[in-house]
């Protein structure tokens, strides 16, 4: 009785699978590389910044379309109106959340400046969300990224997102130009350097006085 049984613990000992150190120290070799590879990863994605912030909509919009009308109340109560709008327009969809919108204000500002009445300049708020990225969006928001940043161009709140639906490209910020004939000259999305807003505004027809 006793042999049959110590036979028995043999042979379940060598039918058992035999791990090596060498196939040991392949598995702990791998592992170590997928820690490694999942390290870089995450450093990436947190030290590369990227050109803009997601949105949740996209619009069917491209350079050449009839760009569509919009109207837009300012923080100031005055009414935007693109069909009643004569000149070249730069419309420029944002998030208050959106730290590339918030970068953009001030190449926004000298924009403004630069070409004065010869550029229709109007920021739409396009996200739900607010400065916390919690709470639900409202002029009050909108207001405040205003002052808090120093914004100097005209800046509107929507809270139906119409004017987003009608352009946004999914990224904030989304950066539109149309000429005098209602025809959209350019496309922009996230942070765009002053050389190149003043390009699109003069492609859209912009004539900047003299500096």
């Amino acid at each position: 009785m006793g042999n049959r049984a110590v036979r028995r613990r043999a042979s379940a000992q060598e039918s058992a699978p035999r791990w090596g150190w060498g196939r040991i120290a392949a598995m702990v070799a791998t592992f170590l590389v997928m820690a490694i590879v999942v390290a870089i990863a995450v450093v990436n994605s947190q030290s590369v910044p990227k050109a803009a912030s997601d949105a949740p909509i996209l619009a069917h919009v491209a350079v050449g379309d009839t760009a569509p009308l919009f109207t837009a109340t300012t923080i100031d109560g005055k009414t935007f109106d693109s069909e009643k709008t004569a000149g070249p327009i730069m419309l420029e969809v944002f998030a208050t959340w959106c730290p590339h919108c918030q970068h953009e204000t001030g190449d926004i500002n000298a924009l403004y400046s630069r070409f004065g009445n010869a550029l229709n300049v109007i920021a739409v708020s396009g996200s739900p969300y607010a400065m916390d990225r919690a709470s639900v969006s409202t002029v009050g928001d909108v207001r405040d990224f205003a002052q808090q940043l120093g914004v100097t161009y005209p800046i509107a709140y929507d809270g139906d997102l119409k004017v987003a639906k009608s352009y946004l490209q999914g990224g904030y910020p989304t950066i539109v130009f149309i000429n005098p004939q209602k025809k959209i000259t350019a496309i922009e999305t996230g942070e765009i350097p002053l050389d190149k807003l003043v390009t699109d505004a003069q492609k859209a027809g912009a004539h900047a006085p003299p500096i």
